[in-house]
């Protein structure tokens, strides 16, 4: 692993359980159901052979959920509890600002997780040619101009397919490359 160099992991916790709760399951999800987020830092820390540091960031409001605020310290991440005005998106704006602070330090590479189009301009920004950067996400609710920006340089990671981060398979609907087609998923 590098000594120098370090993969930041941004972690847009709202964006990420409202895909799954929403557009995913069309319900709250089970326990059973929701990302293992220690195989998200185990997956930047393999993928990029280098230092993690993850930041999750969360709307708590008035009240820290401290149950899983413990939890996610005790695997290793840096839970980052925002309150704001009414109806400020304070998760966007928190990453937002890291996002554009990681441009000025030159041995942070950058993987965002969320689908959320609101990061677009910082993340583009980030892709310089001396750092990595990444965006994980779930492919089909990706925003479609972090696509473009894989031209850029941008490293696109499924959630799910690429992360391993569910213990079960969700139910999505993804185009398939025939390399992966296995009819048994489908029988």
């Amino acid at each position: 692993m590098s000594d120098s160099r370090r993969t930041y992991v941004l972690v847009d916790g709202e964006n990420i359980d409202a895909t799954l709760g929403v557009s995913i399951l069309g319900r709250r999800p089970r326990s059973e159901e929701r990302p293992r987020w220690e195989r998200l830092l185990n997956f930047a820390r393999e993928e990029w052979d280098q230092e993690v540091v993850g930041l999750f960031f969360l709307a708590v409001g008035t009240e820290l959920p401290m149950s899983f605020v413990q939890a996610l310290m005790a695997i290793g991440w840096r839970p980052v509890p925002l309150s704001g005005d009414h109806g400020e998106k304070v998760v966007d704006i928190a990453i937002q600002r890291t996002l554009r602070e990681l441009r000025t330090r030159e041995a942070a590479d950058v993987m965002l997780v969320s689908n959320d189009g609101d990061f677009v301009e910082e993340v583009e920004g980030l892709l310089d040619g001396e750092r990595r950067t990444g965006l994980v996400g779930f492919t089909e609710f990706r925003n479609s101009a972090f696509v473009h920006l894989a031209d850029d340089g941008l490293e696109l990671f499924d959630l799910e397919y690429d992360v391993k981060a569910f213990t079960t398979p969700l139910s999505r609907v993804r185009i398939i490359p025939i390399e992966e087609f296995d009819p048994v998923q489908f029988l």
